[in-house]
């Protein structure tokens, strides 16, 4: 006969319960250890996302010496995958393996791509910035191979592990599995970039060979672990293989009705509306705003705190029953203000305002993203969570990656023509070209805003949930 256990060990256990974070996402099916290993996949993403777009970004141009066309098309490179993500996410609901799994194969496959574009990376990106060798055509060749397969795997491995995660969890706590999804990529990326930061410090070809390398190694363990015993094998799926449809059949189910359509048109407005100043914030807060190196680079944990305070509050929200597209019709109107303040913040030559309007960028872009990819997740039903948040994933990177090439752009075409007189003496300054992104970016999450005000303010639908109770173990 067991003894009894202590009512004080009990209570303090429920007290450590309720204190950790994301601790109601639990299950007796799906408990937080198993979720949290594997959430581990968007580490391994968070990984290739920053090398790619910003450690190798700034080392090609600043040390390698490459032109900065040239780094530019090859990260861009990886986008060219990012439409296919739907393609992907039905493929992998559709998928016969000898064993009845569905995803893990997407996920492995997506992670030996990240792997096998890091092995090649270092060596093609050396041959790259050497333009006296006379391989040197290979080495862009090879680069762009590298660029294109770790951008391949990302994308592959992203759809099926958001597919995957959705699978495992209970319609209830779909929300909450989102914001823990988020946090984890968004915490990966901040310690990836820290780290290869301080790793690179005292810059040599070796240790960046050595850094290019570790990702790869680190790719392939995080996923391993992250898959391990995820995916249930299936006896009767692996007997009885489920013939796919066509793609485009398939899509014109799960778009019947206009909803789906509406939500794609409404990320990828939303998405191009917050993604346009990626790299702008800081120039401008130096040009315009007089602001120094460090004070410009405390903006990006500003946008990432920010972040943060929306998946609280999105998880907060939708674990009482809220609508997802009301959400996400929130993070639009939080954008149209913060950009609106970012523009008045040149005006008054306000950091204090300025600092404040990147603080909401973050903010409503957390919502948006939480809300939008919700939405998507309650429409992932009869087995088609793939599809749903492949679409979702293909429109928000493909805008993502559009939006900050047509950023970059406009500004220095609205800023040249400024700086030639064209738009008269008045318009002669640095603000000028700024403030055409800023203004497009208002027009953008207007535009978002009219598709997800039908969605945001109908009656109670299936993206509404029961209310539950909430407390501090709701709260990421």
């Amino acid at each position: 006969m067991s003894e009894p256990i202590d009512p004080r060990l009990l209570a303090w256990r429920e007290l450590v319960k309720k204190l950790l974070p994301f601790a109601d996402v639990a299950t007796p099916d799906l408990p937080l250890k198993r979720l949290l290993r594997l959430s581990l996949f968007q580490v391994s993403v968070a990984i290739a996302m920053v090398l790619l777009t910003g450690t190798l970004n700034r080392v090609m141009v600043v040390e390698l010496g490459v032109p900065t066309w040239l780094v530019a098309a090859m990260v861009a490179l990886p986008l060219v995958f990012a439409p296919f993500r739907a393609l992907i996410g039905h493929r992998s609901d559709y998928h016969h393996s000898a064993f009845g799994l569905r995803r893990v194969p997407y996920i492995w496959f997506g992670s030996m791509l990240q792997f096998g574009g890091f092995a090649i990376m270092p060596f093609a990106l050396l041959l790259l910035a050497d333009t006296e060798n006379s391989l040197n055509l290979l080495g862009k060749v090879g680069a762009a191979l590298a660029f294109l397969m770790v951008g391949a795997g990302l994308h592959t491995t992203q759809t099926a592990g958001l597919a995957l995660a959705t699978d495992l969890a209970p319609a209830d706590k779909r929300p909450r599995v989102v914001a823990l999804l988020y946090v984890t990529l968004l915490l990966g990326m901040l310690f990836s970039a820290l780290l290869f930061g301080q790793l690179l410090t005292n810059f040599s070809q070796q240790l960046l060979i050595q850094l290019i390398q570790g990702a790869a190694v680190a790719t392939i363990v995080l996923n391993l672990v992250a898959l391990w015993k995820q995916e249930a094998i299936d006896p009767v799926r692996a007997a009885a293989a489920v013939e796919r449809p066509p793609f485009l059949e398939t899509w014109r189910d799960f778009a019947q009705g206009g909803q789906a359509g509406k939500l794609l048109v409404a990320v990828g407005l939303g998405t191009a509306g917050f993604t346009m100043q990626d790299i702008l914030l800081e120039p401008y807060g130096g040009q315009v705003l007089g602001m120094t190196v460090s004070q410009t680079t405390a903006l990006t944990a500003l946008l990432a705190g920010g972040t943060l305070v929306a998946f609280v509050l999105a998880g907060y929200f939708l674990a009482r029953g809220g609508n997802a597209y009301r959400l996400s019709a929130v993070g639009a109107v939080v954008g149209i203000l913060a950009f609106a303040a970012v523009i008045y913040a040149a005006t008054l030559g306000s950091t204090s305002i300025f600092r404040a309007g990147t603080g909401l960028i973050g903010f409503g872009s957390g919502l948006l993203a939480v809300g939008t990819l919700t939405a998507a997740m309650d429409m992932a039903e009869g087995g088609h969570s793939g599809l749903a948040l492949g679409a979702w994933g293909a429109v928000q990177a493909t805008a993502n990656g559009v939006a900050v090439a047509i950023g970059g752009g406009l500004r220095d075409i609205v800023s040249g023509l400024a700086e030639a007189g064209d738009f008269g003496p008045e318009w002669l300054n640095p603000v000028t070209g700024y403030g055409a992104v800023y203004a497009l970016e208002i027009v953008l999450l207007v535009g978002a805003l009219v598709v997800l005000a039908p969605l945001a303010w109908r009656a109670r639908g299936p993206q509404e949930r029961a209310p539950s109770k909430i407390g501090l173990d709701q709260l990421p």
